[in-house]
């Protein structure tokens, strides 16, 4: 049996065992199996209600939801504690084999290597990624010339310098943000580009495919590796690659000390981002009717996957030529409606004074209206041959039934796991009208 299959099979015995473990253990403790399930529920109702108020209010909130969670867990692992045990580790076991059995290596068509590439790197991005992995050192040996951008520097400034000066090939080694401004340039001079995951998060990085654990490895896009065509997006003529958060995000990053204390100052932020004097956001959404959105608005560079155990938080692809645009508020003050996801080329944020603003995590203020469009296939990317060459949840399934029939396929499957994807432009269908890819058949695998 593959190592693929073998994870796929493991999946599903190790889930379906925890399930029944679940069930075994709720039935053998009624009633207290059900009073406990109320106090978790009530608990974490009650702590969220007193994080979107102030004062005496938000204590309560918290000491009670917080008293009634701890209730529920010594309620049930007084005399249960090893079998409860076993089916968090069951469950969470099945979900990293499932997560091996849909990773699949891509293989991307070689491209010529540059002749002159350069390397831009922020020796303080990551924490001193760059000078800990010798980035400098590892680019001269490989033929590529590193430019330090150093305190005071402007980035475009420099990258453009490098270009007029004959560079065919542009590498950036940073936080998301400086990856926006070299791919901007890149796109606009038809060069081929590389993202050395030396960031702090390197999100950009995982959707594309890189090894984001890999740093000097990612170097070699430009000595033997393959390429991709991706999309960029832009608000109000600005280019980024990841997202821009609108509401409770945006504020939180505008405030000093967000950095040193990120989850602090983003729940200070919850009260006035969600009420009434929060920001009046005005967009509207795929049924083209105007609303307010008072919490939060994420437009993405291609859609992201939200709120899925496997491949959450990242984008299946990034050349579906759409934005991502997800909407949270409602109409009326204080309401908390769910998420709204929908696709579209373009999108337009009205409001009544400047926007403050995350563009690739990075703290602006935008005068409105904020208009957003795609770039489609605007940027090409050079990947290491050694490296995933796709998102990490660019072969798994939408939907949880979807994944378990898949699993299912692939565990009776008598496939090799030496073949490779080839691009995944060649596998992916393009997007329906919801902007949700199909995924491959098992015949197209």
């Amino acid at each position: 049996m593959t190592r693929r299959r073998a994870s796929a099979a493991g999946a599903l015995a190790l889930g379906l065992a925890g399930v029944v473990l679940a069930l075994v253990l709720a039935v053998d403790a009624f009633p207290r199996g059900l009073l406990a399930l109320a106090l978790a529920a009530a608990g974490a109702g009650v702590a969220w209600y007193g994080l979107l108020h102030v004062g005496g209010i938000r204590v309560a909130g918290a000491a009670i939801g917080g008293l009634a969670l701890v209730a529920a867990v010594v309620l049930m692992a007084k005399d249960r504690l090893v079998a409860e045990a076993l089916v968090v580790g069951a469950l969470l076991a099945a979900g990293a084999l499932a997560r091996a059995a849909f990773a699949r290596p891509v293989e991307l068509p070689a491209a010529s290597r540059p002749q002159r590439p350069v390397l831009l790197y922020n020796p303080k991005s990551g924490g001193g990624k760059a000078q800990r992995f010798k980035l400098a050192e590892e680019a001269r040996a490989r033929g590529i010339e590193p430019l330090e951008l150093k305190p005071g520097e402007d980035l475009e400034r420099l990258v453009r310098e490098a270009v007029t000066r004959g560079a065919d090939g542009l590498a950036m080694a940073g936080g998301d943000g400086s990856q926006a401004i070299v791919a901007a340039i890149a796109a606009e001079h038809d060069l081929p580009y590389a993202c050395i995951p030396a960031g702090t998060r390197n999100h950009f990085a995982l959707d594309l495919g890189v090894d984001r654990d890999d740093v000097v490895g990612a170097l070699d896009a430009f000595v033997e590796g393959g390429e991709r065509v991706v999309d960029l997006a832009e608000v109000n003529g600005r280019v980024f690659v990841n997202n821009v958060s609108l509401g409770v995000y945006a504020e939180a990053v505008q405030l000093p000390g967000y950095r040193e204390a990120k989850l602090r100052t983003l729940v200070g932020t919850l009260p006035e981002a969600l009420g009434p004097g929060g920001p009046q956001l005005r967009c509207s959404g795929p049924d083209g009717r105007e609303r307010r959105a008072g919490a939060a608005i994420l437009v993405s560079n291609d859609r992201y996957r939200l709120g899925r155990v496997l491949g959450s938080g990242t984008r299946p692809r990034l050349d579906a030529g759409v934005l991502g645009i997800a909407v949270a508020g409602g109409e009326e003050p204080g309401a908390q409606p769910p998420w709204r996801e929908w696709s579209a080329p373009a999108f337009e944020v009205e409001a009544d004074r400047p926007v403050p603003a995350g563009i690739d995590g990075e703290a602006v203020r935008l005068e409105p209206p904020l208009r957003f469009r795609t770039r489609p296939r605007a940027l090409r990317v050079r990947i290491a041959q050694a490296h995933p060459g796709a998102s990490p949840s660019a072969a798994l399934p939408e939907r949880f039934g979807e994944s378990l029939r898949t699993l299912a396929r692939i565990a009776a499957s008598s496939e090799s796991t030496s073949r490779a994807w080839r691009n995944p432009r060649e596998r992916l269908a393009p997007p329906d009208a919801a902007g949700v890819s199909p995924i491959p058949t098992s015949k197209e695998r």
